[in-house]
C-alpha cells in the first residue's frame, strides 16, 4: 500500500509552505536543496515542522488545499498540536 503526506514547512522568513508528497523525506530533501523551485527555493533553510500521513493521494491533496486557506493562527495551532486553539480559531472565522 502506497501513503501519502502533507507537510508543513516553515521558511527562513517564517512563513508556512504547505505541500503533499508520497516520499516525505525526498521531498523534504528537493526543498532545502533548492531544488523543488517555487515559494521554498527565496526562502531557504527551510524546516519540516508538521507532517501527517493519508492512505490516498486525493485525502492528501485535499487537506493540503484546506490548510492553504487557514490563517497563520490555525496552521500555528495544528503545529503545536493545540486542538483548542485550532478550534477556536476555526469558531473565530466563522
Amino acid at each position: 500500500m502506497e501513503f501519502f503526506y502533507i507537510y508543513i514547512l516553515k521558511c527562513s522568513d517564517g512563513s508556512y509552505y504547505t505541500g503533499h508528497t508520497d516520499n516525505l523525506e525526498n521531498r523534504i530533501s528537493e526543498h532545502q536543496s533548492g531544488r523543488h523551485l517555487g515559494y521554498t527555493s527565496s526562502r531557504l533553510p527551510v524546516q519540516l515542522v508538521f507532517s501527517e500521513l493519508f492512505e490516498s493521494r486525493d485525502a492528501a491533496f485535499k487537506v493540503e488545499h484546506q490548510i492553504k486557506k487557514w490563517s497563520r493562527i490555525k496552521k500555528e495551532a495544528l503545529i503545536n498540536k493545540d486542538f483548542k486553539l485550532l478550534v477556536s480559531a476555526a469558531k473565530s472565522k466563522s
